[in-house]
């Protein structure tokens, strides 16, 4: 059963389907691999054992009868701590909100269960997804899949760990300036952070309303591309929400990337990287171009500019949304976060408009330098995850900077995928980004999945056994 808990979702549907495999034994043998090893990984804030064994009983009966509602009926899949769950315990990773138990589902929580996937937990995370290294003081610090001492990325580092040690199919993350990608990057996991407007975030916590996505997290390309056909469409309660809803069909029969054109801004990119995670890009890209692909450095003007401007919108926004409850609650917040708070009260109005007019000029711009190519490239991470308890809150803000090349993403808003491209000589993934155009969904994950077949790195996550002498 433990080879199963990493097979593809396809997999698994093709066994339910064949009735050689059941929801409810598929259920309970991942609530029971929670067990043993999550109170190691702590990547589970809340477990949804009861919930999760009654919903897997009524897929087992739908799918036993001929109904099957979708490729996730079935499929245990965990969610952020971000996202509202009806009746169950939603703390955002803060003591704050420790006994808030909403009404309602959050849209893409909804859309899972309609779609039948079982909703198996809630993912810890970066407390208030303000963070990059899932370090929590009330919930416990999410532990690395590869290195007991080290950070998983974050904030959504719950979901990453999930996914890469067999503790949930896939999850459903939240990406402000790269907190589904980073993670995924430091896990060996794929992340896709969709085009903004694409994937409702009503019933989401917000960090920051105008940079904030929501994305799925899982081994591989083609599970993304599931989880992500099934939460996408317009949602008339987030206003941000466009009407588009595109499915994305990968084409499995395509193995070669001829035609395909590639951009890559290496001043950016390569800019404070590590020497061995650099070597292991360039040879991703090496194996990129072996598949037909070209790619071409491009240089993106008004760059640095425009990720001072993501600093300072989410720095305020964040504020805006804290400022009445951090006045009443403030003992109750982790220390990074007030350090945040203090930064984002200081940002003037006029900063705040001029970031926004930048904001808008760096799209305009990039979608300029991007007519001829079909996609940016780069590494997702460019430093490999450190100790945890080593950072201090006044250096907390700067991580997502200094870790990976993720925050372009969202200024933009642009569609961005990370896939696992190597591992350094001490067994630890890196990850290379692909970065769309808007509503390129299609292009980047086909791309991603064309690569990700060649290379097989999904399979590393099987053979990793490190973290099994911790199991109680």
């Amino acid at each position: 059963m433990r080879d199963l808990l990493f097979a593809s979702i396809p997999c698994i549907h093709k066994l339910f389907i064949k009735r050689e495999l059941s929801p409810v034994e598929l259920t309970e043998a991942l609530l029971e691999r929670i067990k043993t090893y999550d109170p190691y990984f702590q990547s589970y804030i809340t477990v949804m054992e009861d919930e999760a064994i009654k919903q897997a009983k009524q897929c087992e009966k739908e799918i036993n009868s001929g109904h099957v509602r979708s490729m996730l009926h079935g499929i245990p899949i965990s969610i952020k701590d971000m996202l509202q769950t009806k009746g169950v315990r939603t703390t955002a990773g803060s003591k704050v909100f420790n006994d808030w138990y909403p009404n309602e589902d959050a849209t893409v929580v909804k859309k899972l269960i309609e779609s039948g996937a079982i909703i198996v937990g809630k993912a810890n995370l970066h407390e208030f997804a303000m963070g990059a290294t899932s370090e929590n003081p009330h919930y416990g610090s999410v532990k690395s899949p590869w290195h007991e001492q080290l950070i998983p990325g974050g904030s959504s580092g719950g979901s990453a760990v999930q996914t890469a040690v067999g503790l949930a199919f896939g999850s459903i993350g939240t990406d402000t300036a790269g907190s589904v990608r980073l993670p995924a990057a430091m896990c060996g996991t794929v992340g896709l952070k969709p085009t903004y407007g694409l994937v409702s975030r009503y019933g989401c916590i917000p960090f920051s309303w105008s940079l904030d996505h929501i994305g799925p997290m899982t081994r591989t390309v083609e599970d993304a591309t599931l989880l992500f056909n099934v939460i996408k469409g317009f949602d008339s309660k987030d206003p941000s929400s466009v009407k588009r809803n595109d499915t994305v069909t990968l084409n499995d029969q395509l193995d070669h990337l001829h035609g395909v054109k590639l951009a890559f801004p290496k001043h950016y990119m390569f800019a404070g990287i590590d020497r061995e995670v650099k070597s292991i890009v360039e040879t991703a890209f090496e194996k990129i171009e072996s598949y037909g692909a070209e790619i071409i450095e491009l240089d993106l003007p008004n760059l640095e500019e425009g990720l001072q401007a993501l600093r300072t919108i989410a720095q305020a926004e964040v504020y805006s949304f804290h400022k009445p409850i951090f006045s009443k609650y403030a003992d109750y917040y982790g220390d990074d976060l007030a350090y945040r708070f203090n930064y984002g009260q200081e940002v003037s109005t006029e900063a705040y408009i001029n970031a926004q007019r930048m904001r808008t000029l760096i799209i305009e711009t990039t979608i300029e330098q991007m007519e001829n190519v079909d996609a940016l490239i780069g590494p997702t991470n460019v430093q490999l995850p450190f100790e945890r308890d080593t950072m201090i809150p006044e250096m907390a803000i700067s991580n997502m900077f200094t870790l990976g090349k993720t925050p372009l993403a969202n200024i933009l808003g642009f569609p961005a995928l990370s896939i696992p491209c190597g591992y350094t000589k001490n067994n630890l993934p890196v990850g290379m980004q692909l970065i769309g155009k808007p509503f390129a969904e299609q292009t980047i994950l086909q791309i991603g999945s064309i690569y990700e077949r060649n290379e097989r790195f999904s399979e590393r996550l099987k053979q990793n056994t490190l973290y099994e002498q911790y199991a109680i």
